[in-house]
């Protein structure tokens, strides 16, 4: 599994990328689960980021697809080219499927034609009762039927417990193998920790995102180097002992 850092500013880029981060993710946390940073704020840590690393940029949980597609759009102001560039779309407070269908179809669309050519995720809640959308598996169906190229699986409210709190490893296996059935990209997140990733060797996933581990302070603070490096060396930890 890919690892995924999150950042909130530029200045924190290289702590992630020397770390050993694969793919770095501009969010900011204050903001909630998918907060999207400012424009400025975005630019700057695209111009920090390696050429070679992938950048990730979330988008927040917008409220109807002209509003979707107006993000998706705001990529195009991106300082130059990447050959990888991934956006996480949360569909917090819609419940109607159709509604999410056209939501996430508005990205898509916008996306193929986009400079920035964008890589649409879906961002499914494992306390979807309290984020107010479809279940997990409800969303990964649905991002599959729009043209979604990925799905991640996170939790809505911080501080209320990670991600296996909310799905145990059996459904999170489950879940994972059916969005990867539908051709999606699988992310996993939600307030993980370095002993957290060891137990989601066996998820068939593809990406596993943090914050709060990756920073000194928690989710608030600074990322740090030696977290994330930490963090790498358990994610690697299963597949080092069984090479």
């Amino acid at each position: 599994m890919r690892l995924l850092v999150s950042v909130r500013s530029a200045a924190e880029v290289a702590a992630a990328a020397r770390g050993g981060a694969d793919v770095v993710d501009a969010k900011e946390p204050a903001l909630g689960s998918l907060g999207a940073v400012s424009l400025p704020v975005l630019r700057a840590i695209a111009e920090a980021l390696p050429a070679e690393i992938p950048l990730s940029v979330a988008l927040g949980d917008p409220a109807d697809p002209r509003t979707a597609a107006e993000a998706v759009t705001a990529l195009d102001a991106l300082p130059r080219p990447r050959r990888e560039v991934y956006v996480k779309l949360g569909l917090a407070g819609v419940r109607d499927p159709d509604r999410a269908r056209a939501l996430i179809g508005s990205a898509v669309a916008v996306a193929v034609g986009a400079t920035a050519r964008p890589r649409v995720v879906v961002v499914a809640y494992a306390d979807h009762e309290r984020a107010g959308v479809p279940a997990p598996g409800a969303v990964a169906r649905l991002a599959a039927e729009a043209g979604a190229y990925g799905v991640l699986i996170d939790t809505y409210s911080k501080g209320g417990g990670d991600l296996l709190s909310w799905l145990d490893l059996a459904a999170l296996r489950a879940w994972a193998a059916d969005a990867r059935a539908r051709g999606l990209l699988v992310a996993l997140a939600g307030s993980l920790s370095g002993e957290t990733l060891g137990r989601l060797a066996g998820v068939p996933a593809d990406v596993v995102g943090v914050r709060g581990a990756a920073c000194e302070g928690g989710r608030g603070g600074v990322v740090s180097e030696a977290r994330v490096r930490a963090l790498r060396e358990a994610l690697d930890g299963p597949r080092a002992a069984t090479a």
